[in-house]
């Protein structure tokens, strides 16, 4: 027998994006839980900002020399001939969102997350990584000391154990700040100027503009070059140096394990001081599930008061996709414990009576809706996984009765209607 399937040729979803089906969520709806539950411990509250902004705010925000706004983003011009954009990740919104509300003149830190948030950007789809995936994000502000970049980290690793993630790697870096990274960026161009004819014509559009993103390219040319390239943990100023040394403490004393990667840039113009990257090696080279960092500057840099700021970002896909490649298994919610069969017009008058007092005491249930016969009720039943059901006729009626079957064990039971409740 041929599916409908196979004959549709009507429209598909764009390339870059995915369903999310009836037989997947509640994988979905299971990370939510976790992460709301875990976020209420910390004293995280959820924020929901637009899935479009003003270009503006992503050129000032993100960077006009990164990637995702050179390439990347979904840009349109409205009616009213506004530029606007489909948000290409979390923080910038967030951080308007904290300017606009007035928050940044209310008691700090301010602790706030966003969940399953749709990001936008345009390249090439790979696995875990789609034109249209989710983000779950939690962002701080007002907290300039390095116990809340310990936090913030410890935020991310509590939710990988308790899904059950393991094999996982944190390695951590500072890229400075405004005061110590200009003397660097001269010491690094003037290293890559000696190879400048080796750098990949990316690389040599960031020369000027922002030297430190070429140590984050990954053009196997440019990575073999790099290698040799002057350090920024070698040039940062003392607050920088003080700052990162807290951190490792911080670390140390929550017992988080971790590496120090020099090269660990991120991808986006407003981080300064501690950057961090958790990775997993089970889900092949692009194994990042979880990057972020400190944007001290990015509040002011927006419109809001000079304010520290913290957070990270990691998508749903690529978490589900560890969790696959880990073989972890999350459970999967029964969607009816018990189902109503009926014979009759009679019958099905009092199924759907029966069905709604169940429902009213919280159990899952169901009734015949296309007018199967009894044996295929019970059929489509067993197909649901159901438990119990429910046979009423005109028999059952006539002796206010209805009969009780196990779907597991195939036992029958003759119960009186008023006490079906009690029974189940």
């Amino acid at each position: 027998m041929l599916f409908w399937k196979e004959f549709y040729l009507g429209i598909k979803a764009p390339k870059g994006t995915k369903d999310i089906l009836p037989q997947d969520s509640y994988k979905w709806q299971y990370i939510e839980s976790v992460v709301r539950e875990l976020t209420a411990l910390f004293g995280y509250r959820e924020v929901r900002t637009p899935v479009f902004e003003h270009t503006e705010l992503f050129l000032r925000g993100v960077g006009d020399t990164t990637d995702i706004v050179q390439k990347e983003m979904y840009t349109f011009e409205d009616k009213g001939h506004r530029s606007i954009t489909l948000k290409p990740e979390g923080t910038a919104g967030v951080v308007r969102a904290f300017i606009e509300s007035g928050m940044a003149g209310g008691p700090q830190p301010t602790k706030m997350y966003y969940l399953s948030t749709p990001v936008f950007r345009y390249e090439r789809p790979q696995s875990g990584r789609l034109r249209e995936h989710h983000q779950f994000g939690i962002e701080v502000f007002g907290a300039p000391d390095s116990s809340v970049d310990a936090e913030v980290i410890s935020v991310a690793l509590k939710l990988f154990e308790r899904l059950g993630i393991g094999n996982l790697r944190l390695n951590i870096n500072s890229i400075g700040c405004p005061e110590c990274r200009p003397v660097y960026h001269e010491k690094l161009k003037e290293f890559l100027r000696q190879n400048f004819g080796s750098l990949c014509p990316t690389c040599k559009e960031r020369f000027e503009k922002n030297p430190l993103r070429i140590l984050d390219c990954k053009e196997e040319g440019c990575k073999a070059l790099v290698k040799e390239a002057p350090l920024m943990v070698d040039f940062l100023c003392e607050e920088c140096e003080t700052h990162f040394g807290r951190l490792k403490a911080y670390l140390g004393a929550l017992d988080i394990a971790y590496s120090i990667n020099p090269f660990i840039v991120r991808g986006l113009d407003y981080y300064t001081k501690t950057v961090f990257e958790i990775i997993s090696d089970n889900i092949g080279a692009q194994g990042t599930v979880c990057g972020g960092g400190r944007y001290d500057k990015l509040v002011q840099e927006i419109g809001g008061p000079d304010m520290a700021g913290i957070g990270f970002g990691l998508g749903i896909e690529r978490l589900l996709l560890v969790l696959e490649q880990e073989g972890i298994e999350i459970p999967q919610p029964t969607v009816t414990e018990v189902y109503v069969c009926s014979h009759g017009e009679a019958a099905r008058l009092e199924a759907a009576k029966l069905v709604a007092e169940l429902r009213q005491n919280a159990i899952k249930a169901d009734m015949d809706h296309v007018g199967r016969s009894i044996k295929a009720q019970f059929k489509y039943a067993g197909k649901l996984g159901v438990r119990k059901v429910l046979v009423l006729g005109e028999e059952e009626l006539e002796k206010n009765t209805a009969v009780l079957k196990n779907m597991e064990n195939g036992e029958e039971l003759v119960v009186n209607r008023d006490v079906i409740l009690k029974m189940i």
